[in-house]
Order: C-alpha cells, then sequence, then structure tokens
C-alpha cells in the first residue's frame, strides 16, 4: 500500500514515468474521439452544458498549454507546490469554459487532438523538468506541471466515457498519479491525522484535526476505489451517491468528509 502523506514528506514523482503516462493517455483519448460520429459528439456532457465536442475540446486545451507555456519566458520562481494546484484552480472556470466553447466551435476535435500530441511530442523532450513554467494558478515546475496534465487527462476520459459510452483505457500510471495528487490535495486542504483515506491501490493519506493516529487500525477511515476518489473529489458524484451505491466506506464518528469535497471544480 502506498505510503501515507504527511507534512516531513513530499510525494515525489518520476519524471519519465509521468511523461509517458501523459501520453498514454493522450492517445487513448485521441483514438476513441477520432471513432466519434457526429451524433455522439453532440451528446451532452455531465460538464455544465458542454457537449462531447467541447469536451474533446477541452482536452486539447489542457494538453495544448504544455506546448504554450513552454514558448513563454520561464518565470522567476515557484510559486504553486504540487498539492497545493488542485486548490487553487476554481477562479479560472470561467475563462476556461468560454475559451473552450470558442475552440470547439471554431475546429474539429480530432484535429485538435492531433495537433495537440504533435506540439506536446515535439517540444516536450529536450525540457528540463526543473524549468519552471506559467500555470494559470501560479508558476510551477515543468515535471509537477506535467503531473496535473494526467488529472486532465484521467478525469475528462472518465467524462467522455460516461457522456458516450465508448469503452476508453486507463493508463495505470496516469490513473496512480491522478489518484495521488487529489488525495494529497485533501490533506492540504484540512491537515492533521485523525482521519485516514485510503484509495487502494495506489493512495493512503491523514487528514482532519483531532487526535492523530499511530498504531494498529485507525478510528476514524475511509476507503474507496480510484475513479469513485477522482469522482467525489471532482464534484462528478456526491458523498451520499457513493455511499448509497456503496462506493465508499465510512467508519468512525469523524469519517465524514463530504464537507472537504469537491477538491477540484
Amino acid at each position: 500500500m502506498a505510503p501515507t502523506h504527511s507534512k516531513s514528506r513530499t510525494r515525489t514523482y518520476d519524471s519519465a514515468k509521468t511523461r509517458a503516462a501523459v501520453v498514454a493517455q493522450l492517445g487513448h483519448v485521441r483514438a476513441a474521439v477520432s471513432d466519434l460520429t457526429p451524433d455522439q459528439l453532440a451528446l451532452p456532457t455531465r460538464l455544465g452544458g458542454w457537449t462531447v465536442r467541447e469536451l474533446a475540446a477541452h482536452l486539447s486545451m489542457g494538453i495544448g498549454s504544455v506546448a504554450r507555456i513552454l514558448k513563454e519566458p520561464e518565470p522567476p520562481k515557484v510559486e504553486v507546490t504540487l498539492p497545493e494546484w488542485p486548490l487553487g484552480t476554481a477562479p479560472y472556470a470561467a475563462g476556461v469554459d468560454e475559451y473552450t466553447r470558442a475552440l470547439a466551435a471554431d475546429n474539429d476535435p480530432a484535429e485538435l487532438l492531433d495537433r495537440t500530441a504533435e506540439d506536446f511530442l515535439r517540444l516536450l523532450p529536450e525540457q528540463p523538468g526543473e524549468r519552471l513554467v506559467a500555470a494559470r494558478s501560479g508558476a510551477m515546475r515543468l515535471d509537477d506541471y506535467l503531473v496535473t496534465r494526467c488529472i486532465e487527462l484521467i478525469v475528462h476520459t472518465d467524462d467522455l466515457v460516461a457522456a458516450t459510452g465508448v469503452e476508453v483505457p486507463y493508463d495505470r500510471q496516469a490513473l496512480a498519479t491522478a489518484t495521488r495528487l487529489l488525495a494529497d490535495a485533501l490533506a492540504v486542504k484540512a491537515p492533521g491525522g485523525s482521519v485516514e483515506v485510503r484509495v487502494p491501490p495506489f493512495a493512503v493519506v491523514q487528514c482532519v484535526e483531532g487526535p492523530r493516529h499511530t498504531r494498529g487500525t485507525p478510528p476514524n477511515v475511509v476507503e474507496t476505489d480510484p475513479l469513485t476518489w477522482l469522482r467525489l473529489a471532482t464534484g462528478r458524484t456526491t458523498w451520499g451517491e457513493a455511499l448509497e451505491a456503496a462506493a465508499v466506506s465510512a467508519s468512525g464518528e469523524r469519517a465524514d468528509i463530504s464537507g472537504l469535497l469537491p477538491i477540484l471544480s
């Protein structure tokens, strides 16, 4: 089982594995979108009125942002750490929505994703992971920004599957990375040690102020699977819905973490 996140140790991600995960999941998305019919592209999604066409355009924008920010001057210092990133995205939602709709209106989604992949594969290999890039929420390391792209790809792959019913593979490394980052963000949002959140096989974190657990079985435990965790953490499903579906288990008087969700919206 994965190590518990703590203030004394920040989780690290292997650069080569993260880059390979982004490439792999982007490939899965490209293949799925290229086979969609016009009727499928017009289907609604669970994302605030977006169609599948707009969802695909947003995926292109999210991964295409890597090439865009690599062309900009390098910022002078880090402004956002990786576990903080999910907590600072909400203020940019309106602008992202506006740009996504315009992009989808003027472009074929499959062609957009093809161009995005070409730019990504052309520009990324020579860039060091320590290079700073100007993300919307603040300057961060390139390798850290690529970790956030795993969240974009995995979460929106799940949106694509939910909207179309098409089977799209989830790259294991990308899924693990997204799961771990959103678990660590929960620990940043609600620091403490009274509740243990388990998302096997990828993540275990302790959070919420109160008595810290040190040995044996913790008195307050939340456990769920990776996709359910990502849906909870991003507001795709509610705590009550997940409990009713038996997709999450919660034991202990402090184990209700519904007030901390979603983490990323």
